[in-house]
């Protein structure tokens, strides 16, 4: 597969936002060691197999999880999203993401977001997506964690809307109620054992397949669609990094 690069526009977006005035020895070359971690979250080889046109495979390693530790992936999102979301229309959901053998096992005695469900062991990523389809939040849980269990949390990063697209899974008089309050529409289909018909504009819903093409495109990232990380830390920053470079660059 072909290596790489971030383009001369990419890097002068994100380049103003990189840690500056570091203690220590100085850096390797920071556009460099960023499109060696695309590079592995693209085509999902093991850290070690990194091309070496990238530099050293360990340098590569200790710089996503250095700063996935002090958590500057989700911070470069966050930037980003503050600089164009266009939130007056949200769609919200979740996706399933397989965990291998390989993410078992991390440290601290948590589950790391991962957990038995139909699919079996999985991690559920969650998203929010603004009018035009773009994930500006993400949350993890365990993939036995139901949809609207874990709406109140991710909603909290929403920020003003004025409707909320979800699925069946959303379908909950407190969130309808919760989002009402907040001044929002909550845009959701009835499930089926509903006693009285739920009504909706179904032509706005018609909104939400963006952000089920959303997830595809964050699977195209093969880390992102099969879970190595044993840490959630690390795994959520490499979707976030993912969504910087497929939907802000």
């Amino acid at each position: 597969m072909a290596l790489v690069w971030l383009s001369d526009e990419a890097w002068r977006v994100i380049e103003p936002h990189l840690p500056k005035n570091q203690p220590g020895a100085k850096r390797a070359d920071d556009r460099r060691v960023i499109s060696g971690i695309l590079h592995v979250l693209k085509v999902g080889c093991r850290w070690c197999d990194c091309p070496a046109d990238y530099g050293p495979p360990t340098t590569i390693y200790n710089r996503f999880n250095r700063w996935s530790r002090r958590g500057f992936w989700v911070k470069l999102l966050d930037a980003l999203v503050q600089t164009g979301a266009v939130t007056k229309s949200t769609a919200i959901d979740a996706t399933y993401v397989k965990a291998q053998r390989a993410a078992f096992g991390g440290k601290g005695g948590s589950s790391q977001a991962i957990g038995r469900s139909r699919s079996g062991w999985t991690t559920k990523v969650h998203a929010l997506t603004d009018v035009i389809g773009r994930p500006y939040a993400l949350m993890l849980t365990p993939g036995n964690v139901s949809d609207v269990k874990a709406a109140p949390a991710l909603l909290e990063r929403a920020g003003r809307m004025r409707y909320l697209l979800g699925d069946k899974g959303y379908d909950a008089d407190r969130l309808r109620r919760s989002l009402r309050e907040a001044g929002a529409k909550p845009v959701i289909p009835g499930r089926r054992n509903r006693k009285r018909a739920i009504r909706y504009d179904q032509e706005r819903y018609r909104g939400r397949h963006l952000i089920e093409s959303a997830f595809c495109r964050l699977k195209d990232f093969r880390r992102v669609a099969t879970r190595y990380d044993k840490l959630a830390a690390n795994f959520l920053s490499g979707v976030a990094l993912a969504t910087v470079f497929a939907f802000r660059l």
